[in-house]
């Protein structure tokens, strides 16, 4: 059974998401004395992302990286990097690392080696992955028509990044691939809206992950906890 939470306000649900992700950091700090997490951008994380930072944590071994980003700078408007820098690393988690995904190169292509050396020096697994979803079912950078979905949502693959293109998704993508969000402690998959949960009903029904990637996710031997507010 899919563990679906469902909250009141968005207040009450960024609270919520912020204490999952915080007690997943915790146990690792308390392991090995490290950890790692990937958020997701967009819109409607900026919540949690703040409830998140007020929280107390030794954030000076935390590090914080994306599960996807847009090819684009920090200076750009459409960055999830920029909102990240903005909105998480800042109050009692300023002291955290921030790991970007975008890389000063033409296209994703040519710095998939260099993103991939960078991710394998991070305390892996995350301690907690926390995903988005769209209208049309994508999550992470795995779009409905991407040229490498595919490979992105290989459960075997050994890659972890791609590249992704596709008609949905604006500028070309870097993402994390399907086993790296899997291998998370906690992997959490964060909507709002009354139309949200009905894409999420709608992939929870039987169907092709290539026509809604999410579902390669919510059909995964440990799926996410789904934390839902209307």
């Amino acid at each position: 059974m899919l563990d679906q939470r469902t909250f009141d306000s968005p207040d009450a649900l960024a609270a919520g998401l912020a204490a999952f992700v915080a007690e997943g950091i915790a146990a690792r700090l308390a392991r090995d004395g490290r950890a790692a997490i990937a958020v997701s951008g967009g819109r409607t994380p900026t919540r949690f992302f703040e409830a998140l930072s007020d929280i107390d944590l030794d954030w000076a071994k935390v590090r914080v990286t994306l599960v996807d980003e847009r090819w684009v700078p920090e200076t750009s408007d459409r960055s999830n990097g920029a909102l990240v820098r903005r909105h998480l690393i800042s109050h009692k988690a300023a002291l955290a690392s921030f790991v970007p995904l975008y890389r000063e190169t033409a296209t994703p292509d040519e710095s998939l080696g260099l993103v991939a050396r960078t991710l394998a020096d991070m305390p892996l697994p995350f301690a907690a992955v926390v995903l988005g979803m769209g209208d049309d079912g994508h999550t992470a950078s795995f779009f409905p028509g991407g040229d490498r979905l595919a490979d992105a949502i290989d459960p075997i693959g050994g890659a972890a990044v791609a590249a992704i293109r596709a008609p949905g998704a604006g500028e070309p993508r870097i993402t994390l691939t399907l086993p790296m969000l899997l291998g998370a402690d906690r992997l959490a998959l964060h909507i709002e809206g009354a139309g949200k949960k009905t894409v999420l009903e709608q992939a929870l029904a039987s169907g092709d992950p290539m026509e809604m990637p999410v579902r390669a996710v919510l059909t995964a031997e440990r799926p996410p906890v789904v934390f839902w507010c209307g």
